[in-house]
């Protein structure tokens, strides 16, 4: 990294055109979220609000390998374990209340999503109007394997999508390839990379109708010869029963499945189910509000902290749960994280 990449503004947020235009340029970071971006989306989208000059808002990563990786949890991490508690409130709370702006804005909102979409930046696309992804998109909700749960309205997303992919999503932090993101729901187009370009222009020309004039049928769903097991499976009332039916299932596909709900966070996992079923019942706001209560539980929990130090830290991909086991995981605490008292 050089002097003029620590200078560069990690948003850039400018009229071209028809649209206005926000470019995450973070690519060193993989595009994650800080607060200071959050705040900067959040003011490019206010001041565009009221503009008749622009149509259309588009938002793109810079660096050519992701669109945006996730949030700031180092972060997150280093405040946890300092216990402020009050700077994670204010993190969350800010991400999520972008979420929620996204989500109601009154101009169409387009993502073009080109290399890795996880965490914080399916929070700042899934919201929009408009998807759209090229053969390198790759999406993910990995939060499980860090002691986390699926957050920036991801609780209010996964119950929606087709039957139990949400779920399976969820749980397990199962990556999506960009046109499996189209067949799953949480993209809304697919557009070849060596189109983007064009797109980009002419969506400065003529606004979102672009859009639809590059679009093109996406290859076959890759999951789609498990679409069944993953309804039978994570359909299930209780984590346990979602163990007990893949066992059942015998295939190399529920082998590997389970080995990889496994792996992640006993605890997350078992918390994560319950707030994705929750949220099937709620609004988006109320599912963001539930969020925001839940990571004063999640942050303080031993597993958050060892998961990020493993995947993202350290990178060891060595995580030591407390409990390891799904089975030792106390489910009175876990039910005392969802009591509003």
């Amino acid at each position: 990294m050089n002097d003029a990449d620590l200078m560069a503004p990690t948003v850039v947020a400018a009229r071209r055109g028809r649209i206005g235009h926000i470019l995450l340029n973070r690519p060193q970071a993989l595009n994650a979220l800080d607060g200071a971006m959050i705040g900067r989306i959040a003011a490019a989208l206010e001041g565009w609000h009221e503009d008749p000059t622009v149509h259309c808002v588009v938002i793109e990563g810079a660096g050519g390998r992701a669109f945006c990786a996730g949030g700031d949890i180092r972060a997150v991490r280093s405040h946890a374990l300092a216990e402020d508690h009050a700077a994670i409130g204010a993190f969350f709370s800010s991400e999520y209340a972008l979420n929620a702006m996204i989500d109601a804005y009154p101009k169409p909102y387009v993502a073009l999503i080109d290399g890795i979409c996880m965490g914080g930046g399916i929070g700042v696309s899934v919201h929009g109007q408009i998807r759209v992804t090229t053969e390198a998109g790759l999406f993910a909700m990995p939060e499980t394997a860090i002691g986390m749960f699926p957050d920036v309205g991801a609780s209010f997303v996964l119950p929606r999508l087709p039957g139990e992919i949400g779920m399976y999503l969820g749980l397990t932090g199962a990556r999506l390839a960009g046109a499996d993101a189209v067949h799953a729901g949480i993209a809304t187009h697919f557009v070849p990379r060596e189109a983007l370009a064009s797109l980009r222009r002419d969506l400065a020309r003529d606004g979102v109708a672009a859009v639809a004039a590059h679009a093109r049928t996406p290859p076959p769903f890759s999951l789609a010869p498990h679409r069944a097991a993953i309804d039978r499976c994570f359909g299930a009332d209780s984590v346990e029963e979602i163990i007990d039916r893949l066992d059942r299932e015998g295939t190399d596909w529920a082998r590997e499945t389970l080995t990889q709900l496994r792996a992640m966070s006993p605890s997350a996992v078992l918390w994560s189910f319950d707030i994705i079923r929750r949220g099937a019942t709620r609004t988006l706001r109320t599912c963001l509000a539930g969020e925001l209560a839940l990571t004063r539980h999640v942050t303080a929990h031993p597993d958050f902290a060892e998961g990020v130090r493993a995947m993202v830290i350290d990178k060891d991909k060595d995580p030591h749960w407390l409990p390891a086991l799904i089975e030792a995981v106390d489910r009175k605490m876990i039910a005392a994280m969802f009591d509003p008292a």
